[in-house]
C-alpha cells in the first residue's frame, strides 16, 4: 500500500498550483507562473519521500489556462526537460501519480461544448504524465457525471463518448469515482462493463450512496476492475464524515480509530490510497503510521 494526500502540501510555503486572472493572461506570466509551480511540485515530492508518502495528486492548475483556447504556447516543449525531470524522480522512487479534473469535466452532458472542453482538459492532464514518462498506473480520474432525468441514457452516452472521441492516450488513463449522489459504485462498474475503465473506489462516498454492499465486498468489487499489468493495483480515495457537519462533508483530520478499522476490515487486499482529509499530509503522516503498525505498507 502507498498513502498519499490530494494537491496541496500545507507545510511547506509554496503552491504548485499558482494561477492568474484570464484577463490578464499573457506567455510571460504564464512561463514564469509554470516555472513555480514545478519548481513547488518537486519539493512537495521530495518532502513526501522523506516521509513515506509515496502516492500523490497533482493539481489540475498545474499549468494555468492549459485547455483553455487563450493558450497556445508550447509549453510542452518548453517544459519538456522539466517534466522529464519530475518523471524520473517519480520513477526512481516507485511513487504512484494521479490528477483529478475538476468538477467541470462532465463527458455524458447533453452540452457538446461542455464535452469537448472536458475533453480538452483531459488531453491537458494525460500529457503532463505522458510528458513525465509515467506508465498507465498513473490515472486520470473522473465523476460518472450528471444523470438528467434517466441515468441509464446517461451512462450509455459517457461509454459512447469514451469510444468515439477519447484520444488512446486519455483512454489508456481515465477511471471513473462513485460519487455521494449520483454515481454508485454499482454504476461506475456498469461503466466498467461498457468501456473497460478501472473504477477508483471512495469508501466515503459509498457510505454515503450505496446499494447495500458491505465495505469489503465494495472494495473487492472494485479492485476486480483494475488489470496489473495495464493499470496497476485499484487507487482508492478514503475519507470519513465530519462529526456534525452537513452529509458528505469531509473531516478536517483522521479519526484513527476509523482509519485503524478501515485497515482491519480490507486486511488481504492491496490498493493505494489518497487520504481526501482537510488537513492533508498531517492526516497523510499519521495513517502511514496506523498502516505500517499493521503490516500494509
Amino acid at each position: 500500500m502507498k498513502i498519499g494526500y490530494p494537491c496541496i502540501n500545507v507545510a511547506l510555503d509554496c503552491s504548485s498550483s499558482r494561477t492568474f486572472r484570464l484577463a490578464s493572461y499573457n506567455e510571460e506570466r504564464l512561463i514564469q507562473t509554470v516555472e513555480q509551480n514545478l519548481a513547488c511540485l518537486r519539493r512537495i515530492l521530495e518532502y513526501n519521500v522523506k516521509n513515506g508518502m509515496f502516492f500523490f495528486r497533482i493539481t489540475s492548475d498545474l499549468v494555468p489556462f492549459a485547455s483553455h483556447p487563450v493558450n497556445t504556447y508550447n509549453w510542452q516543449e518548453h517544459f519538456k526537460m522539466t517534466f522529464r525531470r519530475l518523471g524520473d524522480y517519480i520513477k526512481s522512487n516507485n511513487m504512484r501519480i494521479s490528477m483529478h479534473p475538476d468538477q467541470f469535466v462532465v463527458l455524458n452532458s447533453p452540452n457538446e461544448q461542455t464535452v469537448k472542453n472536458s475533453i480538452a482538459e483531459l488531453v491537458y492532464q494525460g500529457s503532463v504524465m505522458d510528458l513525465m514518462g509515467l506508465d498507465t498506473s498513473a490515472k486520470l480520474q473522473i465523476h460518472g457525471g450528471g444523470a438528467y432525468g434517466d441515468k441509464a441514457s446517461a451512462i450509455d452516452r459517457f461509454a459512447e463518448v469514451y469510444h468515439t472521441m477519447l484520444p488512446d492516450a486519455v483512454k489508456a488513463r481515465l477511471c471513473v469515482e462513485n460519487d455521494d449522489r449520483t454515481y454508485t459504485l454499482s454504476d461506475c462498474l456498469r461503466l466498467n462493463e461498457l468501456t473497460g475503465m478501472p473504477v477508483i473506489f471512495d469508501n466515503f462516498h459509498h457510505e454515503c450512496v450505496n446499494n447495500g454492499e458491505p465495505m469489503r465486498e465494495a472494495v473487492e468489487m472494485a479492485a476486480s476492475t483494475w488489470k496489473a499489468e495495464r493499470d496497476g493495483i485499484l487507487m482508492m480515495d478514503y475519507s470519513s464524515q465530519a462529526p456534525g457537519e452537513r452529509k458528505g462533508k469531509h473531516v478536517q483530520s483522521i479519526q484513527e480509530h476509523l482509519f485503524h478499522y478501515f485497515l482491519a476490515e480490507t486486511e488481504g487486499l492491496d490498493m493505494d490510497m489518497m487520504l481526501e482529509i482537510k488537513d492533508k499530509e498531517e492526516s497523510a503522516l499519521k495513517a502511514v503510521e496506523i498502516a505500517s503498525s499493521l503490516g500494509r505498507l
